[in-house]
Parts: C-alpha cells; structure tokens; sequence
C-alpha cells in the first residue's frame, strides 16, 4: 500500500468531504475516489459511508485511520532525520511513550521541565497501554517509557532498566452532582449498587478485586473506547468510574473524585533500553520523579474513615 493513498484517505476522515480533501490535496475527486476505493480492494472492506453533508469513516475505517495516521506521523519524521543528517544537524528525537493517564498528566509537566533545564529539543509522544509501550522500548521505537504494573502487570525484561517513581492511589470519579461528591473517603460498599464505565482491563481488575475483598461486587456495565469515552460517560451521568490519582489535577471540570478507604493501587515506572540510551533520558527521568511527586495525593487520610455497615 502506498502511503500517498493513505495520506489521501487520512485527509477525506479529517475534512468529511471528497471535493474538499481532493482540493488540499491538489487532486481530482475522482483521483480521491479511486484512490479510497482502491484502498477498500485491498483490505477488503468499507472504509467510508456517506451521510447528508459528506462521507465520514466506517468502524473499520476509523481503526485503520489511527493507524495510518500514526504511521504517516512516522513516516514524516524519518523523512526529517534523514534530511537533518544530510545536512549535518542530525539531533536525535526523544521518543516518550506513556500509558492514557499519565500522558495526560505527569509526562507532559516532566517534559515541560526537561526543556526549561536543556533549551529546545525535538520529542514526541505516544501514548498506549504498558505492555505496547514495554514492546515500544524494546523494539528501539521508544527511548523511554512510563508505564504501570496494573494487570497483568509488567515483564521482567534484562534488556530494559525498570525505575520505580511511586505508588499511584485508585480513586473514583463521579459527575459533579453526584450525592458523594465532596466526600470520601469512602467505603467501595457505599457504591455497590451504582453502574461502572470501563475503559480498559487493568482498571476493570482492580476495580473487581478490589470489590470481590470488600465482599461486593462491582457492575461494570458499560464499555469506554478510551479514557476521554469514560469520563464522558460519568459527565453525563451515565456511570461512575475508577481512575487513576495522578489524573485528578487534569480533569475536565463536570467531573470530581472521591477516595476510597484502602483503596486499590498501581505502582509507576519508567522503563529505558538497557543500551544506548538517549542523552537526554536522564534529564527526564529526574523531571519525571518531580512531577510525579507533585501530583501525588496526600496519603495521610487514606484508609481513615471508619468502615460503613448497613450497607
């Protein structure tokens, strides 16, 4: 496949339109429709379904335009390091990979404070769950990682260098009208009847085990695409959610937390090849530490609250 076609279709996702996709891209439409077209052929599927005011993608179609766009992402910076190395200003990037949460938080103020420390550098970051990102750094495509040991936790792997940065506390989100809101800590029993939104294994399993040692059980009843999925479904009123603590200082403002007493916990490391690792990865993992220990909850009333009964 040619990545001029997946560029084309790239393009159609983003703008809905043929004609207008066919314009940016200096083509005819009918170039633009052959080429999506063709591209169907060969994967063998749908790829766009027309509505009243253009075309948008199909389920397949939107999974291959993630992937394509992460692949011409890619394609473009090799294409930049080739011509920086031409030109005697080769600087190799720092490739950052780290899990929904903690790139939504932590990673980018670590980042922040790299480059306040070293002055500008060319970096990028990919966010993904902990084991793409463990086969990310072991493949050479990342030069440092944050990840967790959520389940089903993390390898033991001689070839990449493991850092712990701390313990990260579960907490629970709710819409802002939610009646625990303001509270907490919390019982888990105290929210037994309510309806879950998940978004991925790991959180589902410590929100189960940490239910099943309370003695009750936790109905996970709807299914998140993403993290932004889950917490519009809480938003909305949908459900209420386990997420974790580092992600509160970045949440949109229709949502709270409450802790819970004895809540369940995830462990955050940073994971760097064992050889050759890039020169700024030290920086960074200092950055990293700092960051972290900023956005860390005050553990001193966790597990304070007298257990409820009744419930």
């Amino acid at each position: 496949m040619e990545l001029t076609v997946w560029r084309t279709f790239v393009t159609v996702c983003r703008l809905g339109s043929l004609s207008a996709a066919a314009a940016e891209l200096n083509h005819t439409q009918s170039a633009v429709s052959r080429q999506i077209a063709g591209l169907e052929r060969q994967l063998g599927v749908p790829l766009m379904e027309r509505h009243a005011r253009g075309v948008r993608p199909t389920p397949a179609g939107e999974v291959f335009r993630r992937h394509a766009l992460a692949t011409l992402n890619e394609a473009d910076r090799a294409v930049r390091a080739v011509r920086d190395a031409h030109d005697g200003a080769f600087d190799r990037p720092l490739a950052v990979g780290a899990t929904p949460s903690l790139a939504a938080g932590i990673v980018p103020e670590a980042i922040r404070g790299l480059l306040e420390r070293t002055g500008s550098i060319r970096w990028s970051l990919l966010p993904g769950l902990s084991a793409q990102l463990h086969h990310r750094v072991v493949a050479g495509d990342l030069d440092i990682a944050v990840v967790t040991d959520a389940p089903p936790g993390l390898p033991h792997d001689p070839r990449v260098e493991r850092r712990f940065l701390g313990v990260d506390d579960m907490v629970v989100l709710l819409p802002v009208g939610h009646p625990q809101a303001g509270r907490g800590p919390v019982h888990i029993r105290t929210l037994a009847d309510e309806t879950w939104a998940e978004d991925n294994d790991g959180s589902a399993a410590l929100l189960r085990q940490h239910a099943a040692r309370a003695g009750v059980h936790a109905r996970i009843d709807l299914d998140a695409a993403d993290l932004p999925g889950k917490l519009a479904l809480v938003a909305t009123g949908h459900a209420i959610a386990l997420i974790p603590g580092v992600l509160s200082h970045a949440l949109r403002t229709d949502v709270t937390t409450v802790t819970l007493v004895d809540p369940p916990t995830r462990d955050i490391y940073t994971i760097t090849p064992r050889h050759h690792p890039h020169p700024c990865a030290a920086a960074l993992l200092d950055q990293l530490a700092t960051a972290f220990a900023s956005v860390r909850p005050d553990r001193s009333d966790i597990g304070s609250a007298e257990p409820e009964t009744g419930e």
